[in-house]
């Protein structure tokens, strides 16, 4: 390993989230042209030495790369920068969701899409999207009720809010992802008590019903704020989650 080698990788010693720390800095030397098309990646244990972490957050890393197609490994000669590393395509795998901030950083990208959306929603929803918003908003109720996460039911719902635009775009980006984008490993509803749970399954459904209420209703403006108010909501409950469960 050379020192430019060593340059680009001992930047990366930062405690939380090690494997999405490494990760992320051998995206950005791949993108940035820093480690270049067909170039072989330093050694597992060079780069645990350089680096400061271990043999498995080295591997799982990689193999976050791999996944994104960033990267090739051959049996016995180690492992190169793809030969085009540009991702043809955007995708989230299970992954890149290792902590509560990468969850905070999709819910981001999802109130950027889903709030322009609701508003398109509201304009164009047809009498079957309104049925089929109805019944993938009863079945989200069911989950809630029964005390489940209900995440397969709430990523059916906010789809049909996409299929609603009547613009095939948005509902083939979430269809990318898959229900990854209701992070259900982080609600940590087991840890909640009784009383707590009934509260956020009432919080939840309401919520959700007056996304629907305002896209059924034609109200664009209300079904944009609706479905902020809702995701941002969310992300400031990982956020209190994230601040309890940090050491201090």
């Amino acid at each position: 390993m050379t020192d430019k080698d060593n340059a680009l990788f001992t930047t990366n010693r930062q405690p939380p989230n090690l494997r999405s720390s490494l990760a992320d800095t051998l995206m950005a030397q791949i993108e940035s042209g820093d480690l270049k098309p067909g170039q072989r990646l330093p050694t597992e244990q060079a780069i645990m030495v350089a680096t400061g972490v271990s043999r498995t957050i080295v591997r799982e890393a990689l193999a976050t790369l791999r996944a994104k197609g960033l990267i090739t490994t051959h049996q016995g000669l180690g492992a190169f920068v793809s030969n085009d590393p540009n991702p043809r395509s955007f995708s989230i795998i299970p992954n890149d969701l290792q902590s509560i901030d990468e969850v905070l950083r999709v819910l981001e990208l999802r109130i950027g899409v889903e709030y322009e959306a609701a508003g398109l929603a509201a304009l164009r929803r047809t009498p079957e999207d309104i049925e089929r918003m109805q019944d993938r908003l009863d079945a989200l109720d069911t989950a809630l009720e029964k005390g489940g996460y209900g995440a397969q039911e709430d990523y059916a719902f906010h789809r049909s809010i996409l299929v609603a635009t009547q613009n095939s775009y948005y509902s083939r980006l979430f269809d990318t992802f898959g229900d990854i984008m209701v992070p259900r490993q982080w609600a940590r509803l087991d840890k909640m008590t009784s009383f707590e749970r009934k509260r956020h399954a009432a919080r939840m459904r309401r919520e959700h019903h007056a996304i629907f209420a305002a896209i059924r209703d034609g109200n664009e403006a209300a079904a944009r704020r609706a479905i902020r108010t809702h995701l941002s909501k969310s992300a400031a409950r990982f956020e209190e989650l994230r601040d309890a469960t940090e050491p201090s």
